[in-house]
Order: C-alpha cells, then sequence, then structure tokens
C-alpha cells in the first residue's frame, strides 16, 4: 500500500451524456485546488472512448495506464463523469466513491430535473457554479473521510445527553423535525428524523455545512439527491458558537426571523459550557481523557449499520507522522481492506452459500509499512462495527489483534 504522493494530480470532468458538452472541469494538486485544466482534445477521446463502448452494449468503468487512473460513471443517461488520478496505485474504488458523492452534489443545489432534463447547457453551467466550493473539498485533503466510507462523520461530546434533550426540545418549540448540531463539518447530535436521512444526503449536509464560510445565519435552498431530488428544501443554520452551528432541514416554515435570539437563548444559553466542549472535537473526534492506548497514532470507526463513523488522527500529541500524512494512510488502508478483505455490504445472508461464504471471510488483517517508517495499520471487524487503527513501530506486532479488540471494546458503547 503505497502512501499518497504529495503531488498527486487529480481531474474531475462533468459533460452532458447526450451531446458531450462539458460543464465543468475541477482540479486538484497535491490537496488543494489547481488551475491546471485537461486540454479539450483529452477530454472528448476520455468521453469519446466511453460512448463507444455503450454503442456495442459494453460498460467502460475504469482504466489504467502507467501513471494515470480513469473512473467513467453515468448517471440518469445524462450526465457523465470522469475522475484521473496521478496517485500511485489509486483505487478505483475512492474514485467511483467520488463521482457518486460529486453526483449528489450536484443535485443538491439545482435539482435532479435540471441535470436529467436539460434544456439549457449554458444556464446549467452557471446554476453548477454554485457547487464547486462543495466539490472541490472532495478533491482536496479534508479531515473528514465520509466522502470515501459513506458514513456520516461524527463526533462524541461530554455531555451528548443533555445536547439531545435540548435538541429535541428546540426541534418541537421550532416545528420541525430535522435538527442537528454540526462542528466543522462533523454530526454533535442530531433528531431521529435527521439520523434517518438517506444517502448521500445524511453525509452532503453536515459536509457542506463545514465547508462555507463563517456565517451569523443563513438560509439555504437544497434538494435531497435521496429523499426529495426534485422539490427543494430549506437548511437553516445557525451559528451557537464559532465552529459550532445548529442546522434545521424545513419547508416554508419556520421563517429565519422567527428563531429570534430569545428562542435561542432560552434552549442554548443554559449549555454553553457543554457547548464549548464541543469546539476542538472537530480534529479529535473523542472527548478529553477518553482512554487509548499511547500507540494509536490515529483511528477509524464505522458502524456499518447506521453509517456513522469516527475518524481522528490526532488522539495523542503530536508524534511522528504529520496529520496529513495519518489521514491518508488510513483513507488507503480503509480502501485496501474493503476491496480486498472485507465485503462492502453487511447484511442478512439470503442463501446457505452466503452463510458459509460468510464464516470464511476474515476479521482481522495488519500492515506493517516499510522501509524505514515502521508504522502498522490494523483493521477488525466484530459484527457491523469495523475499526481501523494507525500504530507507531514500537506496537509490537503480536499483540496487534489484543490492542484493537480492546480498543474496539471500549469505543463500541460510544458509537
Amino acid at each position: 500500500m503505497a502512501e499518497e504522493e504529495p503531488g498527486a494530480t487529480v481531474h474531475l470532468l462533468c459533460l452532458a451524456a447526450s451531446s458531450g458538452v462539458p460543464l465543468f472541469c475541477r482540479s486538484s494538486r497535491g490537496g488543494a485546488p489547481a488551475r491546471q485544466q485537461l486540454p479539450f482534445s483529452v477530454i472528448g477521446s476520455l468521453n469519446g472512448v466511453h460512448m463507444f463502448g455503450q454503442n456495442l452494449e459494453v460498460q467502460l468503468s475504469s482504466a489504467r495506464t502507467e501513471d494515470t487512473t480513469v473512473v467513467w460513471r453515468s448517471f440518469h443517461d445524462s450526465i457523465t463523469l470522469i475522475a484521473l488520478s496521478s496517485e500511485e496505485d489509486s483505487a478505483e474504488l475512492r474514485l467511483e466513491r467520488l463521482l457518486h458523492m460529486v453526483f449528489g452534489a450536484m443535485v443538491l443545489f439545482v435539482g435532479l430535473e435540471e441535470l436529467t432534463n436539460i434544456r439549457n447547457v449554458e444556464r446549467l453551467k452557471k446554476e453548477l457554479r454554485a457547487s464547486y466550493h462543495l466539490i472541490d473539498s472532495f478533491l482536496g485533503d479534508s479531515e473528514l473521510i465520509g466522502d470515501l466510507t459513506q458514513c456520516v462523520d461524527c463526533v462524541i461530546p461530554p455531555e451528548g445527553s443533555l445536547l439531545q434533550e435540548a435538541l429535541s426540545g428546540f426541534a418541537e418549540a421550532t416545528g420541525t423535525a430535522f435538527v442537528s448540531l454540526v462542528v466543522s463539518g462533523r454530526m454533535v447530535a442530531a433528531t431521529e428524523s435527521w439520523w434517518r436521512l438517506g444517502t448521500p444526503e445524511s453525509v452532503l449536509l453536515p459536509w457542506l455545512v463545514g465547508s462555507l464560510p463563517p456565517q451569523a445565519a443563513r438560509d439555504y435552498p437544497v434538494y435531497l439527491p435521496h429523499g426529495s431530488p426534485t422539490v427543494p428544501h430549506r437548511l437553516l443554520t445557525l451559528t451557537l458558537l464559532p465552529g459550532l452551528e445548529l442546522c434545521l432541514l424545513c419547508g416554508p416554515q419556520p421563517s429565519l426571523s422567527r428563531l429570534d435570539t430569545q428562542l435561542l437563548e432560552r434552549w442554548w444559553q443554559p449549555l454553553l459550557d457543554p457547548l464549548r466542549a464541543c469546539l476542538p472535537l472537530g480534529p479529535r473526534a473523542l472527548p478529553d481523557g477518553f482512554p487509548l492506548h499511547t500507540d494509536i497514532l490515529g483511528l477509524l470507526l464505522l458502524h456499518l449499520e447506521l453509517k456513522r463513523c469516527l475518524f481522528t488522527v490526532e488522539p495523542l500529541g503530536d508524534k511522528e507522522p504529520s496529520a496529513e500524512q495519518r489521514r491518508r494512510l488510513l483513507r488507503n488502508f480503509y480502501t485496501l481492506v474493503t476491496t480486498t478483505h472485507f465485503p462492502a455490504e453487511s447484511g442478512p445472508p439470503e442463501k446457505a452459500e452466503d452463510v458459509v461464504h460468510r464464516a470464511q471471510l476474515p476479521r482481522a488483517c495488519y500492515l506493517v509499512l516499510g522501509p524505514g517508517s515502521g508504522w502498522q495499520l490494523v483493521a477488525l471487524q466484530l459484527g457491523m462495527r469495523l475499526l481501523l487503527l494507525l500504530l507507531s513501530p514500537q506496537s509490537p506486532t503480536h499483540g496487534l489483534r489484543s490492542l484493537a479488540t480492546n480498543t474496539l471494546h471500549a469505543l463500541t458503547p460510544l458509537l
């Protein structure tokens, strides 16, 4: 498993499937937005070979060259998305999920009708510009991982029960079932209705809130790619503290003016200290004092049924490697174990042979990086939970499974 190259380039192309007209092209280099654009001849060739295959009833999904991985996806026979990555050993899974998130972001801003029934290409191009900042965040080195895991990034607040109680009361007072608290793009707490949102909007909405410039309040029209792709809803956000936002998903009511200072103070002023305790949870995800082994440099915990995850590379101090390197290593390891060792979907077995197959599936695996670094990665799956750990070189290899098992048992009550 190669670590992602610092200068790796990712290109994202969006075209109208019927005409091949480019709608936009976004790029990143080294995790930062780049102005580099592919020549029109290259864009035309990439789309042309895909269309040629479709005409012969052949579905071209991915290809590799010496230094580039290419993935194609068509959506509703109307939009074609193409992703190219120069990252060494880049996995198709990562690019496939990137394309699904990008299309979800497009639907979030303009609605499915505009994308499946394109009447005016130039107008659609202009409307899609509103989605660029969200799409660019998928191409960059994000601190979140929901774009890859398709699970909601969460944090564990120290006084979660108090926040949950206040959130439910506030939702009832405003007549809105969909309410959540978001810190730095991660979910702190949410009402039951919000947790029932489907994929990808459950991942996209907090990610969108975390990617927007700070504002005291917003009234944002959004479509729900799964739940309401043709009828817009309103996303209201209210900043309780810098970086901590209260989000409401609603229809015409309530108006933003109805959510006055008096209503906010009634529900949230008494909880000022628990709210402040949520602010450092952005990068850490876990509350201060949570017992973690000193060898753990980063962790990713997924609940495959609830579609939620905890992701942190800052459990302990500022040891090597850097936070950026840790995130890349865990993302690459997740891609490796998901495509190689663990099934992507976990549901009830339908046939007797499925039961036998699952009995033969691995429950744990590990990887030692080298030469020179010696960092270790271990993955453990128990039931609906999958845990990935990045460990320091001094952690003994024979104790990896025991360490992972103990850590998973400690984290299980949280997620």
